[in-house]
C-alpha cells in the first residue's frame, strides 16, 4: 500500500479497495473550515505554508470586506487567484474560453462559471476545495466533461475544478495496479498499458474521462463479464487524507461504489490490472429490418454469456439519412475472430463490418466515432425478456416518426445486457450501492440517446422522448418485467438515480453521507449531477 502522506485522493476500482482521502487519522471532525483561523490549521495539516502566509496579505483583506461565508464567487476566485496564480483563469482570459469549449455537450459549455481553476495536485485540488468552501462558494468538479446535460460538470456563476493537469499515470513492478490521474480519459490510460500488454475495466469510448465513468455509476467495460463494473476514488470535506477499503471505513468504501459525486473530489484513482493483448472488436451495420434475427440472437447471447464472461455486447437502432439501421458491437477479449457465441450475430447478413483483431486502444477509438458530442440520455432497466425488448423498439419507432426529421435530429435506442455474471461481482469485496441482487438477473438496459441542432426543438423532443420511456416502463410492469435501477451514467437531469438502488440503500447512503459530511457540503456547494435529496 502507498504511504499515506503521498496519497491525496481516495482511489480504488471494482476489484482493488484501496482508497484514500485527504484526511489524517487525528482528525475526526469532516466540517470545512468556519473561518481563517481554521482554513489556515486546514492548509498547515496538508503542510502548505506560503499560502497561510498570503492569507495575512493585503490583498486578502481587501477581497474580505464581505462577511465570511458570504462572499461572491467572484471574490472568492480572486483570493484564490492570489494562492494559486498559475492555475486560476477569471472570464475575461482567453485559457477560460478555450477551457469552456473542452465539454462533450453544448449546455455544459454555455454554463459560465465566474473562475475555472486548473490544479496541478492534489495540495492543489484541497487548497481551491478549501477556500470554495471556507466562503461558502459553490462549485462544481470536470473530469472528461462528458456529462450529458448542463451543470453535471460545470456551475453558473460559481467556481469549475477542472482536473485535467492530474495526468500521471503508472504501473506498479508487479504490474498488478495502475495508478491514474483523474484528469486522463480513457485514451490515454490505453495508450499507456496497450504496448505493456495490461489493461484496466475502463469505459469502452476512448475520450470519456476516467474519474466520471468510475465514479457515476461505477462504468460498463468490455470486460465486465469476467471482472464487473469499474468504481473509484476521493477528497473529504474537511480536506485531509484518509485511507478506505473493505476492512477501513468500509461504509464510506461502499458507499463510493455507485454513490456518485455526494462524498468527495476525486484526484487519483489505483486501478487493478490484469494482462490483455489482442482481441475482437468492430461495429456490423444492418437494416433495422433484421430486428427480429437481431432479437433472437440477442437473447440466446444472454442465455450463453455467464458461461463465456470474455464476450460483450451492445445492440443499437437509430435513424441517419432517412432510413432506419441497426449497429452492433461485439467485443472479445481474446483474439479470436468467430467466437462461438456470436454464431447467431455473425450469420446475419451486414451492409458492412469492421469486425477484426485489434488492440483495446484501436478498438475504443473506432466507439468514439459513433459517439459524436452532443448526445442527450435517458434511461430505464427491465428484467431481460423478449416480448418487451420487441414492444420497446416498436414503441420507440413511433414516437421518434415525429421527431426523426429535424433538423440534425439523429435518435437512437441503445441495448446491453447486464447478465447474471455482472451481477454476481457486485457482491465482491464489500459489495456496492447499486441496488441489485444475483436474483434480479440477467437484465435489459436500455439508453434512449437523441441530438439534435436547434434548441427550438428541444420541446418535442423531450416529449418524445419522455414518452419512449414512460410507454416503456408502463409495457414492462404490465409484464411483470419491470426493474426500478437507474445506471447513474446514462440517466437524465431529471431521473432520480438513487431511488432506483432502493430505499435502504438510499437511506445507507444518507447516514453515511452525514457522518463524512455532516455539513453537506457536497449536497449544497456542488449541487450538480445526482444528489442524494433533501436531509
Amino acid at each position: 500500500m502507498l504511504p499515506l502522506s503521498s496519497i491525496l485522493l481516495l482511489a480504488y476500482c471494482f476489484l482493488f479497495p484501496l482508497l484514500a482521502f485527504i484526511s489524517t487519522s487525528e482528525v475526526e471532525n469532516f466540517a470545512p473550515p468556519r473561518n481563517l483561523k481554521e482554513l489556515q490549521d486546514s492548509l498547515n495539516s496538508l503542510g502548505i505554508q506560503a499560502p497561510v502566509n498570503a492569507l495575512e496579505s493585503p490583498v486578502l483583506k481587501a477581497v474580505t470586506t464581505f462577511t465570511l461565508g458570504q462572499a461572491s464567487c467572484k471574490s472568492t476566485c480572486t483570493l484564490l487567484e492570489y494562492l494559486l496564480p498559475e492555475v486560476v483563469f477569471l472570464s475575461a482570459s482567453t485559457e477560460y474560453k478555450q477551457q469552456q469549449s473542452s465539454y462533450w455537450s453544448n449546455q455544459q459549455a454555455e454554463t459560465q462559471p465566474a473562475c475555472r481553476v486548473l490544479p496541478r495536485s492534489a495540495k492543489e485540488v484541497a487548497i481551491t476545495y478549501l477556500v470554495a468552501a471556507t466562503f461558502n462558494c459553490k462549485f462544481a468538479v470536470k473530469g472528461g466533461g462528458h456529462a450529458a446535460f448542463g451543470g453535471a460538470s460545470s456551475i453558473e456563476d460559481g467556481m469549475t475544478i477542472d482536473l485535467q493537469n492530474l495526468m500521471s499515470i503508472s504501473v506498479n513492478s508487479e504490474k498488478t495496479i495502475t495508478q491514474v490521474g483523474a484528469g486522463n480519459r480513457w485514451i490515454n490510460v490505453y495508450e499507456y498499458l496497450t504496448p505493456r500488454n495490461l489493461s484496466v475495466v475502463g469505459g469502452r469510448v476512448s475520450d470519456i474521462g476516467v474519474s466520471g465513468l468510475t465514479l457515476g455509476g461505477c462504468g460498463i467495460s468490455y470486460f465486465s463479464g469476467r471482472y464487473g463494473w469499474a468504481c473509484d476514488g476521493i477528497v473529504l470535506a474537511n480536506g485531509q487524507i484518509r485511507n478506505a477499503n473493505v476492512n477501513t471505513n468500509s461504509d464510506l468504501y461502499w458507499a463510493l461504489r455507485g454513490g456518485g459525486n455526494n462524498f468527495g473530489i476525486v484526484t487519483r484513482l489505483d486501478l487493478e490490472t490484469f494482462p490483455q493483448g489482442d482481441m475482437l472488436g468492430g461495429v456490423s451495420l444492418y437494416p433495422a429490418t433484421a430486428n427480429v434475427s437481431l432479437f433472437k440472437a440477442y437473447q440466446n447471447f444472454v442465455t450463453e454469456q455467464p458461461q463465456d464472461p470474455d464476450a460483450a455486447l451492445i445492440l443499437a437502432f437509430f435513424y441517419s439519412q432517412s432510413q432506419w439501421l441497426s449497429n452492433n458491437n461485439y467485443e472479445y477479449a481474446k483474439p479470436i475472430r468467430n467466437p462461438p457465441i456470436f454464431r447467431e450475430f455473425f450469420a446475419i447478413p451486414t451492409m458492412s463490418s469492421t469486425g477484426r483483431i485489434a488492440n483495446l486502444t484501436d478498438i475504443t477509438a473506432e466507439l468514439t466515432t459513433y459517439n459524436p458530442s452532443g448526445f442527450r440520455y435517458t434511461t430505464a432497466t427491465f428484467k431481460n425478456d423478449a416480448e418487451i425488448q420487441r414492444q420497446i423498439f416498436d414503441i420507440f419507432i413511433e414516437e421518434m416518426n415525429s421527431v426523426k426529421d429535424l433538423p440534425g435530429a439523429l435518435p437512437a435506442l441503445v441495448m446491453q445486457p447486464i447478465s447474471e455474471s455482472v451481477i454476481t461481482h457486485f457482491s465482491e469485496n464489500g459489495g456496492n450501492a447499486l441496488g441489485l441482487a444475483d436474483a434480479e438477473g440477467p437484465l435489459l438496459l436500455v439508453n434512449l440517446a437523441f441530438m439534435w441542432s436547434n434548441a427550438t426543438d428541444d420541446e418535442k423532443i423531450y416529449a418524445a422522448t419522455s414518452k419512449v420511456i414512460h410507454r416503456s416502463v408502463a409495457a414492462a410492469k404490465k409484464l411483470g418485467v419491470y426493474n426500478k435501477y437507474i445506471y447513474q451514467n446514462y440517466a437524465a437531469k431529471g431521473q432520480d438515480v438513487f431511488a432506483g438502488y432502493g430505499e435502504a440503500n438510499r437511506q445507507r447512503l444518507i447516514e453515511i453521507s452525514k457522518k463524512y459530511d455532516p455539513k453537506s457540503v457536497f449536497q449544497k456547494l456542488q449541487p450538480g449531477y445526482f444528489k442524494l435529496g433533501r436531509f
